[in-house]
């Protein structure tokens, strides 16, 4: 044998803790997913601000209106007010309250208004 396996030898044993532990992934709700996303749609809103406010990963809201808009379950509002808009009938079901957006305006209507009414008041905020 040689003469260098018999010569003693020092080894450093080297220990570690962990820096941080994962975290494990919140389970967001459906409901509280709109919520967020449909803030991150207003006017002047900034996603990465909403994000954080709520202990969320900003590329996480992204990717949540990433989806939301690819989806098309959500659409940005529009900046031109000269589009043409197109209305469906709908029959009302239940007497809950509707909100219409046009622009910053805001219509709040029941739900057993008359189409027609319905449509001239929509008309009349949109030349206003």
């Amino acid at each position: 044998m040689s003469d260098s396996v018999n010569q003693a030898r020092a080894f450093e044993v080297l220990t570690a803790t962990p820096i941080r532990t994962r975290r494990k992934p919140r389970d967001w709700p459906d409901a509280e997913k709109s919520r967020l996303i449909a803030e991150t749609m207003l006017p002047g809103a900034n996603v990465s601000a909403i994000a954080r406010a709520e202990g969320l990963d900003p590329s996480q809201l992204y990717g949540w209106r990433r989806k939301a808009l690819a989806s098309g379950s959500v659409v940005p509002l529009s900046k031109e007010a000269n589009e043409r808009v197109s209305f469906a009938r709908v029959e009302a079901v239940a007497s809950s309250p509707v909100e219409i957006v046009i622009g910053d305006v805001v219509v709040r209507v029941a739900g057993d208004i008359e189409p027609d009414h319905l449509g001239r008041i929509l008309r009349a905020v949109r030349k206003a």
